[in-house]
């Protein structure tokens, strides 16, 4: 099944349907030149990019053109090509780009352009890509629907009416209508599972601290925010996260990659055991047709030597929540106080900003220490299940993608949400564990509309979770963002 949006527009060159690994491959072996690949894709990107405002900042084309031209030259004269090298990458619009503006969604800094790149920004460049402009994000990341006042709606890739999802939106859409071969996004409560949900492409959130965070004023609390990569398909993914994993002396909490994870992935998994929590024996409201379609999807690891078992593990699940809530408001509510402080830049905020910092400054450090206790509980609690099963499955989101002008959704399955995030809670088990998780297409409803589900491995288990995805993948009959 493809995109709805890709009918509306002449159908796209090969160049821009490659994989990132062979468009990679193509240009070091020169049979095409940067120049031609970098044309392909802005071509593409003019065609498709005015239906659903995916890419934003999006740099001039004669200097796109002049770099690829610096690169195809390079290569002539027997020049190193990293892993990356010739491939365009849009940057998600939360990551400072240097000369580049970087908006982070917010009227505040829409004119923002950052005299220093993010770590893992460094590594992308260094690896060869040639960045060619943004992907667009809701403000400051906040929210699983990804619009603002500085560039506007992003709209899904299989019905422009609904949602791309967030925060990493415009960078699922991006890769949905090939209007870039790989990209980046990050995670705190969903952000690179939940888009690629909802735009039927993979999306993979690192084990915390393997991808370094930075620069950042905080190199020492703020870790449950991560960065990772989103790919048409696995190696695509692994590609990307191989140049962006590991220790960076900057990111005190940063460790060392575990070896190659595309090398990795030419060893096949042997199987396994999955534990199945659905939606948690009933606490979590899921939007009917999700959970039959993440079952369906489990069916299918059969093939791939894994075995499932439902089961609900023994904890107070509202508590965790709520833990999440806490520890997001002390890291998210107080890292926006500096702009809520300055009456003009608060009356620029939206009121989900405010409403974080409003609540962060009603927190007691006794608040805080209790979260971090019950996150600490959920770890053992994590750690023991893994005694038993090598992966934890659940769905990706519990709602399908909504109508792109509801904000968030104020029900779902008949129950009210009290917070602009509460209907992702799902994406919060991960979250707090520290673990890698990936989203993997699950399929369609009747509507057409795509669903995912999440693979949980144990942390720092990162090259299991991608082996597991790489084996489901070979059991779906369409391909990912198609």
């Amino acid at each position: 099944m493809r995109p709805a949006t890709k009918h509306a527009v002449p159908p796209a060159g090969d160049i821009c349907r490659l994989s990132a690994m062979d468009l990679a491959d193509a240009i070091r072996r020169r049979r095409s030149s940067v120049r031609e690949v970098a044309t392909a894709f802005l071509d593409r990107i003019d065609a498709v990019n005015p239906l659903v405002n995916a890419i934003v900042s999006l740099r001039d084309r004669a200097d796109i053109l002049r770099e690829a031209d610096g690169a195809d030259a390079h290569l002539a004269h027997a020049g190193h090509a990293g892993p990356l090298f010739g491939l365009p990458i849009a940057i998600k619009d939360l990551a400072q780009t240097k000369g580049l503006r970087t908006s982070f969604g917010s009227p505040i800094f829409a004119d923002f352009v950052p005299q220093e790149d993010d770590f893992f920004v460094e590594r992308i460049r260094k690896a060869g890509a040639i960045i060619i402009g943004k992907t667009n994000v809701p403000e400051f990341g906040l929210g699983s629907n990804t619009y603002n006042t500085v560039f506007g709606s992003t709209l899904n890739a299989f019905d422009p009416a609904l949602t791309a999802g967030g925060s990493s939106g415009g960078a699922a859409v991006a890769l949905a209508l090939d209007m870039v071969p790989v990209a980046d996004g990050s995670d705190f409560g969903g952000s690179l599972r939940n888009p690629a949900a909802y735009n039927n492409v993979y999306g993979f959130r690192p084990s915390q601290g393997l991808v370094p965070a930075g620069p950042e004023l905080d190199v020492f609390h703020a870790q449950m925010g991560v960065e990772g990569p989103m790919g048409r398909n696995v190696r695509d993914m692994a590609l990307l996260l191989d140049e962006q994993a590991g220790y960076d002396p900057r990111a005190p909490l940063s460790h060392h990659k575990q070896g190659c994870f595309l090398q990795g992935l030419q060893t096949p998994t042997a199987g396994g055991r999955i534990a199945w929590l659905g939606d948690l024996g009933g606490h979590l409201p899921v939007e009917p047709g999700i959970l039959s379609l993440c079952e369906a999807a489990l069916g299918r690891f059969a093939a791939a030597s894994f075995q499932t078992e439902a089961l609900v593990p023994d904890f107070d699940f509202e508590a965790l929540w709520q833990a999440f809530v806490t520890l997001r408001q002390a890291s998210s509510g107080c890292a926006l106080k500096a702009h809520y402080d300055d009456p003009l830049k608060r009356a620029l905020l939206k009121p989900e900003a405010v409403w974080e910092v409003e609540q962060a400054l009603q927190l007691t450090a006794p608040q805080i220490h209790a979260a971090t206790v019950r996150r600490s509980s959920w770890h053992r609690t994590l750690l023991s299940l893994f005694d038993r099963f090598d992966l934890i499955a659940l769905p990706t989101a519990q709602v399908f993608s909504f109508d792109v002008g509801t904000p968030w959704p104020r029900e779902v399955a008949g129950r009210a949400m009290d917070s602009y995030h509460r209907w992702m809670q799902v994406s919060a088990l991960a979250t707090l564990g520290g673990c890698p998780a990936v989203n993997v297409p699950a399929g369609f409803d009747d509507r057409g509309r795509p669903m995912g589900m999440q693979l949980i491995g144990r942390p720092r288990g990162d090259m299991a979770v991608l082996r597991a995805a790489a084996a489901y993948e070979t059991t779906l009959p369409w391909l990912a963002g198609a």
